[in-house]
């Protein structure tokens, strides 16, 4: 255990937020998950804004027991945060970002600035505050969507798809899948297929008015518990640097930076936010044992859940990482998760038990998912690969 006791407020966060409600169905092809996004509905903006302003009153008031020691609370400084998200599709997570943001630094007629002739101008929007965010399309990078087009992930998948675990769930489910199969308009009901039937039903539950009339809301629960066990098998492994964990294993990176560079002196970042599907949250949950003593973590996080890594500094001067979450609009608070069975861990243990897992540039993944074509690859020279080729003296 590290030592518990900190000075006043953080010294910055690590968010992984997740996007808000989306209109249609998105199909993700459950031999690969490729996939592309659907569009944020005016709930998913609400649920995100929401979102920012718990995080406002968390981190960005000076009463709260989280402040961030040193954020412009009022007028926004830029230089203070990072925002990235996946803008892939149809830009749900790119535009939950900017919905996120709107709730954490509202419009203000203090944002206005005074030109040199006088004239003061303020933002439109009664002075909205634009705050930039760096969005990653898929063809960019693939540490946001790390899952697609890897193919050691699909020969995980496929293994799931054959193996006792999957065979003992679909027989589980059975039941509920012959119950359900009226109600899918000509959706495959495999077990295998379980993402698309739960996201399915649960997309016409919320737009659907006669689909939200006739349906049992019992066989809503049941798709959300088998659509749970099917995503906590899919992006888990039984090791820190099994390809099931990939999702957030191309997210540490960035993560362990952010938090690394909080503790300089010449650090500006104060909130480093990555808007992100539901894979990476189930994937951090198993990294570092949360589930272990907190199951009800598992599976599919609820739109707008965010995980906050806080960094903090008690009275040694020994940098400390607490992880909370807050599953959906409905949760109304952070909830203190533990790392590898502590409340919170130091920054140098955190790096040590995570940096050699991680996937940190592209070459790294196109190894990691043995994919020499797709998403960038094909630019790596792999005649000099001593694994792909075993008479190679050298690698990269």
């Amino acid at each position: 255990m590290v030592n518990a006791s900190t000075s006043a407020g953080l010294i910055g966060v690590v968010l992984l937020a997740r996007h808000g409600d989306r209109s249609s169905t998105v199909y993700q092809d459950p031999a690969t998950y490729n996939s592309t996004q659907g569009y944020l509905t005016a709930l998913g903006a609400q649920q995100e804004y929401e979102l920012g302003q718990f995080l406002r009153s968390t981190y960005l008031n000076p009463g709260s027991p989280s402040y961030i020691q040193g954020i412009s609370t009022d007028v926004v400084d830029v230089d203070q945060l990072y925002v990235r998200a996946d803008a892939g599709g149809g830009d749900v997570i790119l535009d939950s970002a900017y919905a996120l943001l709107q709730g954490l630094y509202p419009p203000t007629p203090n944002s206005a600035i005074t030109l040199a002739s006088g004239q003061v101008v303020a933002p439109p929007l009664g002075g909205y505050q634009y705050v930039p965010v760096e969005s990653l399309e898929f063809w960019q990078a693939p540490s946001l969507t790390s899952w697609m087009e890897c193919e050691y992930f699909q020969l995980h998948l496929g293994r799931l798809n054959t193996g006792v675990v999957f065979k003992d769930l679909t027989t589980a489910a059975a039941p509920f899948l012959q119950a359900v199969t009226p109600y899918l308009n000509g959706l495959n009901n495999s077990f295998l297929n379980m993402w698309n039937i739960y996201d399915y039903i649960n997309v016409q539950y919320t737009h659907n008015k006669t689909f939200y009339e006739n349906f049992p809301k019992t066989l809503l629960e049941q798709a959300r518990y088998f659509a749970n066990q099917h995503e906590q098998n899919a992006f888990t492994d039984s090791v820190i640097n099994g390809i099931g964990q990939i999702a957030i294993r191309t997210l540490w990176p960035e993560m362990l930076w952010s938090l690394g560079n909080m503790t300089k002196p010449s650090n500006k970042v104060k909130i480093a936010l990555t808007e992100v599907d539901y894979k990476p949250l189930i994937s951090l949950f198993n990294v570092t044992n949360a589930t272990v003593s907190n199951p009800n973590i598992s599976g599919i996080a609820d739109y707008a859940s965010v995980v906050a890594l806080e960094l903090s500094q008690d009275s040694q001067g020994q940098y400390n990482v607490a992880m909370k979450f807050k599953n959906g609009t409905d949760d109304k608070q952070l909830h203190t998760l533990k790392f590898w069975g502590s409340d919170s861990v130091s920054l140098d243990k955190l790096v040590t038990n995570i940096a050699w897992s991680t996937i940190n540039s592209t070459v790294n993944w196109c190894f990691s998912c043995n994919q020499t074509v797709l998403r960038g690859c094909s630019v790596f020279n792999y005649s000099n690969d001593p694994f792909l080729n075993p008479t190679a003296a050298t690698g990269y």
